[in-house]
């Protein structure tokens, strides 16, 4: 009911038209504002309201303009960054080892056995005569040559520079080792390139390096991945260092462990890696207490000897510690330790706690991220790392049709090799070099907004020392090999000491520098310092607004209204007939209206037939002539109606 009355209300006062008028309204708001200025414009003089008026729009503008900084500001989302430090106990870190070969040279051999050859005849065509004790008789395989061959680039003319293929002489089928008649060019005075070719060898493009060791060491490690490439899984696993091979020993803190509490993972750079303390259902381990002897002890045996001779120059193990449940980026993350050495690590904790949309682009899991995850199926949580690499992996299959040895591989798809796919390490290579793939790749990645980082202080010494090695050999022998001989040496042993330093962790934590109590403060402190006003203020100032806004319908209603009467008015040549002359013509068929032209000039018309005249006339009805409402009466009036 009354929401009834609320609206016949105010179409009474459509109807009536507004009771003021904008000046009226101006003059009351002045009056009766709470805020300084608008009275004194009312109030005073000519010449002092001229002066108010002024001095009122200057500190109004004032005041609009320090609104706009603050929101501006506010609007920026900008963060305060806050350090703590704490004292608890905390749970040990994950811990990853992989040995720096990723397979044993004795079973992969018979798969590099071509590859081998064609790089020993590499060598000696870019060292010339200081190999003469290779065999220069034997044939070699070309057929992973001519996919990616080496050349030489003779930049002794930089305008025309000259590429010499290695196997000139016999490209198009097996070649000697012997040099190319009359070659010239040598690994002194020439730079070595890998020649990476498409379409048939259509587009080419020069890979340069400022040295023939990394050239070769490049183009062996791509044409093993090749190889690699259509291995199965399981026999790659099989290939490199088991547990049993390379932990030897495991303590953490008083309990004992061995390898079978550790978590095996495949790395294709690295091979079989291991994990302590990581993928656990249940609570992580957690540290007594810091010091050496709280923490994870380890003697590994990377078993040097072994090592594949061309795809591995670095001789010991990667380790890495990270979350329990997150992937290990060894390869990019970790660190080296030497063999015949111990190695200590001490560990710090950092916590980073980001703040999350708008004030930054981080992400919780990764769920709002638009690129698939690949590392997801090893159970682990979402990191940067993995968003990247996966990213690039969706790049490779999209743009080469297949996808990269070194990273996950979706289901349906296939990883690239020179037989399928002989065009994969051109579009790699250019895929790799590209910067707008990467920055594709970082704007659509997210950082964590929650991560934890371990620092470490590592230092090493010598292990074990002259005086101590034999018996630590003879006893570490008997318990791994079961022989009464040596079967270890200091080439291959490692011992590892991971620990807390102590304690006290820092924790990183970001949060906003300037909030809404921050930012309605600053509006509330300007508003009353240039001005005198406060909220109640701007309630009365949006009060006036909608006034303003009332009235302006109600004269737009008037207005339309006036125009449609104009409208009527129009359809008819004379004024509007009365209502007499309406009822008249309905009740009296003989009746017809007046419709000669009226006036001086008004002649007769022979041809009209004149009305008959009725007997008795009619009455006058002029005064139930319909008239408007009248716009001045009030609200009441239309209420009573």
């Amino acid at each position: 009911m009354h929401i009834k009355k609320y609206l016949l209300k105010c179409l009474h006062r459509l109807q009536k038209g507004p009771g003021y008028t904008y000046k009226e309204l101006l003059v009351w708001y002045c009056d009766n504002t709470n805020t300084h200025g608008p009275k004194r414009i009312i109030c005073e003089g000519p010449k002092k309201k001229a002066m108010w008026f002024v001095l009122t729009l200057l500190f109004t503008s004032l005041v609009c303009w320090q609104w706009g900084v603050f929101i501006r500001t506010y609007l920026s989302w900008e963060v305060s960054v806050s350090l703590s430090i704490g004292f608890k106990a905390m749970d040990f870190p994950a811990v990853t080892i992989c040995n720096t070969s990723p397979f044993q040279y004795s079973k992969v051999k018979h798969l590099l056995k071509d590859l081998d050859e064609l790089m020993e005849a590499v060598l000696e065509r870019i060292l010339g005569p200081e190999l003469s004790h290779v065999n220069t008789t034997r044939a070699l395989n070309l057929t992973i040559w001519n996919h990616v061959p080496l050349v030489f680039i003779d930049e002794q003319n930089p305008h025309h520079p000259v590429v010499l293929d290695l196997f000139e002489d016999n490209y198009n089928g097996s070649a000697s080792s012997t040099p190319a008649p009359g070659r010239t060019c040598s690994a002194h005075g020439c730079k070595v390139a890998m020649k990476l070719c498409s379409h048939n060898g259509t587009t080419c493009n020069f890979r340069n390096f400022s040295s023939a060791t990394q050239a070769v060491t490049e183009w062996y490690a791509l044409q093993a991945t090749n190889i690699f490439a259509q291995v199965p899984n399981q026999e790659l696993v099989a290939m490199g260092y088991s547990a049993e091979q390379l932990i030897l020993a495991c303590l953490f803190g008083a309990e004992a462990c061995t390898y079978r509490n550790f978590t095996r993972i495949f790395h294709p750079d690295y091979g079989n890696c291991y994990i302590f303390n990581w993928g656990m259902k249940e609570k992580a381990l957690p540290s007594a207490n810091p010091g050496a002897e709280f923490g994870l002890k380890l003697i590994l045996d990377v078993g040097q000897e072994d090592y594949v001779p061309f795809l591995t120059s670095t001789a010991g193990a990667r380790l890495m510690l990270h979350e329990q449940m997150s992937y290990p980026f060894i390869k990019e993350e970790g660190i080296f330790a030497m063999s015949g050495m111990e190695t200590s690590i001490g560990v710090l904790v950092d916590k980073l706690e980001r703040k999350g949309e708008p004030y930054s682009q981080c992400t919780v899991n990764g769920s709002d991220v638009p690129i698939r995850n690949l590392y997801s199926d090893y159970n682990t949580t979402y990191s940067i790392q993995a968003c990247i690499r996966s990213c690039f992996q969706d790049h490779m299959i999209r743009n080469c049709s297949c996808g990269h040895y070194l990273y996950p591989l979706p289901r349906g798809e296939k990883y690239c090799n020179n037989q399928e796919f002989p065009d994969w390490a051109y579009c790699y290579s250019a895929l790799r070099m590209s910067l707008a793939q990467r920055e594709t790749c970082i704007d659509v990645c997210k950082e964590s907004c929650n991560d934890t980082q371990y620092k470490m202080t590592i230092s090493m010494a010598v292990w074990p020392s002259e005086s101590s090695e034999d018996w630590i050999f003879h006893v570490l022998s008997e318990e791994r090999d079961q022989s009464p001989n040596i079967t270890l040496n200091r080439k291959g042993v490692i011992k590892l000491n991971i620990y807390f330093q102590e304690y006290n962790y820092r924790t990183i934590e970001e949060s906003a520098a300037n909030n809404i109590v921050w930012l309605l403060s600053n509006l509330g402190g300007q508003f009353g310092f240039w001005m005198g006003g406060s909220v109640l203020c701007l309630i009365e100032f949006a009060e006036i607004i909608i006034d303003f806004v009332w009235i302006t319908i109600i004269k737009l209603v008037a207005l339309a209204k006036s125009l449609r009467r104009r409208r009527a008015q129009a359809c008819y040549d004379g004024p509007p007939p009365t209502v007499a002359e309406l009822v008249e013509a309905h009740t009296n068929f003989g009746f017809q209206p007046d419709t000669a032209p009226h006036g001086p000039d008004a002649g007769p018309h022979p041809h009209e037939q004149t009305p008959p005249i009725p007997g008795t006339p009619p009455p006058n009805y002029d005064s139930l002539r319909l008239q408007p409402l009248d716009v001045t009466e009030s609200d009441n009036e239309g209420d009573a109606i």
